[in-house]
C-alpha cells in the first residue's frame, strides 16, 4: 500500500464553493491526472482513447442504417463510401450491428480502466480530509456534532467520485459528439438541419441548468435535515443511559421524527422537481426532432433525400437524445456533487488553531523537568481562565494542582498537551518551549490518565496497545499485569481478544481506568499526568487504582490534577488554585499548618468520607441482621 503525502497534496487548494466550478474542477484535476502515479495516468489515457473510438462508432452507426435502408430500397447510397463487396443489404445490417457491439465493448473498457482512477481519487480525498480533522484543534471538535461531521464527510466522498467521474471522461467526449453530429448535418444536410439541431440543444441545456440550479436549493434543505436526524440519532444512541435514567425515549423519538419529517418534506419535493425537469426536457427534444422528420419527410416526397436519409435523422437524433439525457443527467450529478462537497471542502479550509513553526525540531526530553512562566489563557478572549500563573515540576518529582471547579485545573493539562497555546507566558519542558517545537514529539514524551478513559470499539488488546502500536504481546501483557487488569482480563469469554463495545461502555469504571494506567505504562512516557484520574471512583476502587498509579508514577516527572485531596498527599508539591490564580503551595503538611483554602477543602472532604464511611457500616449492619428495625411501642 502506497503512502499519501499529505502534505505535498496536490489538492490543497480546492475550493467550496460550488459557484465557482470551474475552479473547483481545476483544483480537481491532480486526483484524476495523479503525478506521482503514471499507471492510473496511462489508465486515464487508454481510458480517454476508448471513449473517442466510442464515439466516432457511435456516429458511424446510423450511417450503416442508412445505407442498408437504401440498398433494401433499390438506391446503392454505399458505393461513395465502401468497397462493393460490403455494400449489400445483409452485410450492412451485419455491420451495423458489429459496429454497435464494438461502441459497447469501448465503453465498457473505458468503465474498466478508470474504476480505478476514480475510486483512488476517492480515497485520496478521504484520507487528506480525515488527517486534517486529525490536525484540526481540540476547540473546533469540541464545538462540532460528530454525528454531522462523519456525515458531511460520507456525503463528500461520494460527491467527489460523482464529479470526478463524470466531468472529464464523459462531458467533454459528449461535447465531441454534438460536434461530430453538427458538421455531419451542416455538410450533408445544409444549415436548416443545423438550425434545428443547435437549437434543440441549447434550450435543452438552458432549461435542464436553471431547473436544476432550483432542484440544488431543494437539496440543500434535503440534507439539512438529513444531516440533523442522523446527529440526534448518534447523540441520543450514544446517551442511551440518560435517555433511559430520565425515561425520555418518548421526547427522543418525537425530536428525532421531527427531523425525519422535515427530510421527508425535502425528499418528496427533490422527486417531484424530477419529474418536472425530465417532462421539460422530453418536450423539447420531443419537438426539436418531430420538426428535423417533418423537414425529412417533405424532402423524401420531394425527391431529394432517399427513405435512408429520413431512417438516418431519425436515428442520428435518437442517438442524439442519449448523451443529450447523460448530459443532464452528468450536469445533476455534477451540481448536486458539488453541494455535497461544499462542507467537507470547508473542513479542508479550516485552518489549524494550533500549528507547528516552520522548521520546528522535535522535543528532547533528557529529565523530563517541566515550568509554567507567567502563563495566561481564557477560551475566550473576553474570559481569562489562567491569570498568570508560574511553577515547576522538577525532574522526577511529583505536583498537585488543586481548586475548586473552575479553577482551571484541567486547562493546565491541556495547555501541556498544547491542544491551545497560551495568550501569553511560556511552558517549557526541559528549557524547551513547547511552542516553539513539534506538537507531535510534546505529546509523545507525556503519558496521561484521565478522568473519564473512552476506549475504542475493538479488542481489549487493542486498546491496551494502543499506547504503543509497535509492542508485542509480551508487553502488552507485562503491563497489564503492572496495572492490575491481566487476571481480570483472563476471565473474558476470549481473554485479550474480548471486544470493549463503544466507547467502553462494557467496562466498569474501575477497569478502563486500569485499561488506561496499562497503556500508559506501555508507552513509557518521561512525563506523566494524572487529570482527576479517580475522581470519579468509589472509596474502595479509588484506593486499588491510587497502587496501580504510584507504580506508574514512580521516577517520572508526575502532574497530578487532583479532586480527591487524599490521593495527592505525598505529592512532593501541591498548588492550590483559586480562579485562575496560585494561591497556596506547598506540602500537605505546611498547607494544612497555614489552615488556608486547602485545610479547608481537607476539612470538608474528610467530613464527608466519614460520613460515608459510616453509612457504609450501617449498610453492611443492616445486611448482616444487627440493626434492629422494629418499632419501640408507643406509651
Amino acid at each position: 500500500m502506497e503512502r499519501i503525502d499529505v502534505a505535498s497534496d496536490p489538492g490543497k487548494r480546492v475550493s467550496g464553493d460550488s459557484g465557482r466550478t470551474f475552479e473547483t474542477l481545476a483544483n480537481l484535476w491532480p486526483y484524476m491526472w495523479p503525478s506521482e502515479r503514471p499507471d492510473l495516468r496511462m489508465r486515464v489515457a487508454y481510458a480517454t482513447i476508448f471513449l473517442v473510438l466510442a464515439k466516432l462508432l457511435t456516429v458511424l452507426v446510423p450511417y450503416f442504417y442508412k445505407w442498408a435502408t437504401d440498398a433494401l430500397d433499390g438506391a446503392d447510397t454505399a458505393n461513395e463510401w465502401l468497397p462493393l463487396a460490403l455494400t449489400g443489404a445483409i452485410t450492412l445490417v451485419v455491420s451495423y450491428n458489429v459496429a454497435r457491439i464494438i461502441s459497447v465493448g469501448l465503453n465498457q473498457l473505458r468503465d474498466a480502466l478508470f474504476a480505478r482512477v476514480g475510486q483512488h481519487a476517492v480515497r485520496r480525498l478521504a484520507y487528506r480530509t480525515f488527517v486534517h480533522m486529525h490536525r484540526l484543534s481540540l476547540r473546533f471538535h469540541l464545538e462540532r456534532r460528530t454525528g454531522g461531521l462523519s456525515r458531511i464527510i460520507e456525503r463528500g466522498t461520494k460527491g467527489i467520485e460523482a464529479i470526478v467521474r463524470f466531468t472529464i471522461l464523459n462531458t467533454l467526449p459528449t461535447i465531441l459528439e454534438f460536434a461530430l453530429v453538427a458538421i455531419i448535418f451542416g455538410f450533408a444536410y445544409g444549415l436548416s438541419y443545423l438550425a434545428v439541431i443547435a437549437a434543440t440543444v441549447w434550450l435543452y441545456g438552458w432549461f435542464t441548468i436553471k431547473a436544476s440550479d432550483w432542484r440544488i436549493s431543494i437539496r440543500r434543505d434535503m440534507n439539512d435535515s438529513d444531516t440533523d436526524a442522523n446527529t440526534k440519532a448518534i447523540d441520543s444512541l450514544l446517551n442511551f443511559e440518560t435517555v433511559k435514567y430520565f425515561g425520555n425515549e418518548g421526547m427522543e423519538a418525537e425530536r428525532f421524527d421531527h427531523s425525519m419529517a422535515r427530510y421527508e418534506t425535502a425528499a418528496t419535493r427533490i422527486w417531484t422537481s424530477l419529474g418536472w425537469l425530465n417532462f421539460g426536457q422530453g418536450v423539447i427534444f420531443g419537438v426539436g426532432m418531430a420538426i428535423a422528420m417533418v423537414m425529412s419527410a417533405l424532402e423524401v416526397r420531394a425527391g431529394t433525400q432517399t427513405l435512408g436519409d429520413f431512417v438516418f435523422i431519425n436515428a442520428m437524433l435518437m442517438q442524439l437524445s442519449v448523451p443529450l439525457n447523460f448530459i443532464g443527467f452528468v450536469y445533476r450529478e455534477i451540481r448536486q456533487g458539488l453541494t455535497d462537497i461544499e462542507a467537507m471542502f470547508a473542513l479542508l479550509e479550516v485552518d489549524a488553531e494550533v500549528k507547528d513553526p516552520v522548521g520546528a525540531p522535535a522535543l528532547t526530553v533528557t529529565e523530563g523537568a517541566i515550568r509554567f512562566e507567567d502563563v495566561r489563557f481564557g477560551y475566550d478572549p473576553a474570559r481569562e481562565i489562567l491569570k498568570g500563573i508560574s511553577f515547576e515540576v522538577p525532574p522526577g518529582k511529583s505536583v498537585a494542582i488543586v481548586g475548586p471547579s473552575g479553577a482551571g485545573k484541567s486547562t493546565i493539562s491541556r495547555l501541556l498537551f498544547r491542544f491551545y497555546d497560551v495568550k501569553s507566558g511560556r511552558i517549557l519542558i526541559d528549557g524547551q518551549d513547547i511552542a516553539k517545537v513539534q506538537q507531535a514529539s510534546v505529546r509523545g514524551a507525556i503519558g496521561i490518565v484521565p478522568q473519564d478513559t473512552v476506549l475504542f470499539n475493538d479488542t481489549v488488546l487493542y486498546n491496551i496497545r494502543y499506547g504503543r502500536i509497535s509492542a508485542t504481546e509480551e508487553e502488552v501483557l507485562r503491563a497489564a499485569e503492572l496495572a492490575q487488569i491481566a487476571g481480570f482480563i483472563r476471565e473474558l469469554p476470549e481473554g485479550f481478544n474480548s471486544m470493549v463495545g463503544e466507547r467502553g461502555l462494557k467496562l466498569s469504571g474501575g477497569e478502563k481506568q486500569r485499561v488506561a494506567i496499562a497503556r500508559t505504562i506501555l508507552k513509557a512516557p518521561p512525563i506523566l499526568v494524572l487529570d482527576e484520574a479517580t475522581s470519579a471512583l468509589d472509596t474502595h476502587t479509588e484506593q486499588e487504582i491510587q497502587t496501580a498509579l504510584d507504580l506508574v508514577s514512580r521516577e517520572r516527572t508526575t502532574l497530578t490534577i487532583a479532586h480527591r485531596l487524599s490521593t495527592i498527599i505525598d505529592c512532593d508539591e501541591i498548588i492550590v488554585l483559586k480562579a485562575g490564580e496560585i494561591v497556596e503551595r506547598g506540602s500537605h503538611r505546611q498547607l494544612l499548618e497555614s489552615a488556608g483554602l486547602y485545610a479547608e477543602m481537607w476539612a470538608m472532604q474528610r467530613e464527608a468520607s466519614e460520613a460515608e464511611e459510616a453509612l457504609r457500616r450501617a449498610r453492611e449492619a443492616d445486611e448482616f441482621g444487627i440493626v434492629d428495625r422494629r418499632r419501640t411501642p408507643e406509651t
